[in-house]
């Protein structure tokens, strides 16, 4: 169409009808998440207090990120995404290509954190409306999970909770569910580098800790740090791939933590009695993704901390950070036609988090010192 969009939906018996989108009936179908009860759209307000805020700022989060057209016209012409538009192939290239000169002036990274928004945060829950769940409200989730990582940054770059941080880079995304997360590499001063097993056991922890000892940490270790269920327990698990766990969970046992063969280090994962956490699972520690205690307290989520031991980590690492956004289709045409434009507008997931980010203008990476001042 020319215009508008050809909506065709299924009735209950069963029979196609056509809906036209300019009707209130149509915003629940299309945006379930800001209309999860079926309500009537184009008007509704998303919070009784909010009154500059009204439900059009919400509907299409995933529509306004959308540009580019395609014409019969352009047959045999390329078109490309220049670097400059944020989130491209060539903005991801660009910047890979830059992280690598910063580990050629400063050295490879020696820390790999990984952050995820938790929405349970009291900040977000306390906010919701009776009836609301924090994925009816992305515009909270965005924001609170912002000012949360802009307190991680003031610990581990300005404070220090790491080591000291010479250089560092990250990357925000999202997963296909909305929630965000973000990816960093800090590359640490010389006296501050993590250079045997000694130094990685007083960063990172591998373990459950004793409830009776460390209740709080049990119990923040418990909900945030523990992987799947996967394997024979999961094999639908987004970590499973013929057949077998992408991260190699369940780990071995080791009493103690020593150099791996890979990228990362064998942390100490010390044989105990394993713990139910609900009617059908138990786990012990080769279930237990690696965490700094003190992030993990304090911020009350996700935070898997790793050492990057070995060179061959380098490359994986700055490849990993930038590898793109989800995509979920693809198509193949016959000619030398290529319009980059549309192929980012076909092939690309929005989420309403993500899409509220850009809006906000928020940052989506950093890497600090810039290539400029190398």
């Amino acid at each position: 169409m020319a215009y508008g969009r050809d909506i065709n939906v299924i009735r209950h018996d069963g029979n196609p009808k056509k809906l036209q989108e300019i009707k209130g009936y149509y915003d629940p179908l299309q945006y379930p998440i800001l209309f999860p009860f079926g309500t009537h759209g184009r008007l509704r307000w998303i919070r009784e207090h909010q009154e500059n805020i009204r439900a059009e700022v919400y509907q299409g989060l995933q529509d306004a990120l959308h540009v580019g057209e395609t014409n019969a016209e352009n047959i045999g012409k390329r078109t490309i995404l220049p670097s400059s538009f944020i989130g491209g192939r060539r903005d991801m290239t660009q910047h890979y290509e830059d992280g690598m000169a910063i580990v050629l002036n400063s050295g490879k990274p020696n820390t790999f954190l990984t952050m995820t928004c938790n929405p349970s945060w009291y900040e977000i829950t306390s906010e919701l409306l009776p009836f609301q769940t924090p994925q009816d409200r992305p515009d909270l989730l965005t924001r609170i999970f912002r000012s949360k990582f802009e307190q991680l940054k003031d610990d581990v770059i300005n404070r220090g909770v790491l080591g000291k941080v010479k250089s560092y880079m990250y990357v925000t995304e999202f997963q296909k569910r909305g929630l965000p997360h973000v990816h960093m590499l800090l590359v640490l001063e010389s006296n501050d580098k993590l250079r045997n097993p000694k130094d990685y056991d007083s960063v990172v922890r591998a373990e459950i800790p004793k409830l009776e000892c460390e209740p709080q940490l049990h119990e923040a270790v418990v909900k945030h740090m523990i992987h799947g269920p996967c394997g024979v327990l999961n094999r639908r698990s987004p970590c499973m791939k013929d057949g077998q766990c992408k991260k190699r969970y369940p780990k071995k046992f080791c009493d103690e933590t020593r150099q791996g063969i890979d990228s990362y280090p064998e942390y100490r994962r010390r044989f105990d009695e394993p713990i139910s956490i609900g009617r059908d699972r138990s786990i012990d520690n080769r279930w237990v993704v690696p965490y700094n205690p003190w992030l993990v307290l304090k911020y009350d989520c996700h935070i898997n901390v790793e050492v990057c031991s070995s060179i061959k980590s380098i490359k994986y690492l700055y490849k990993y950070v930038y590898k793109g956004p989800d995509r979920v289709s693809m198509e193949v045409h016959k000619g030398s036609y290529m319009d980059e434009v549309q192929q980012y507008v076909d092939a690309r997931w929005i989420c309403a988090p993500e899409a509220i980010w850009r809006i906000f203008r928020f940052t989506l990476y950093r890497l600090y010192p810039s290539v400029e001042r190398l």
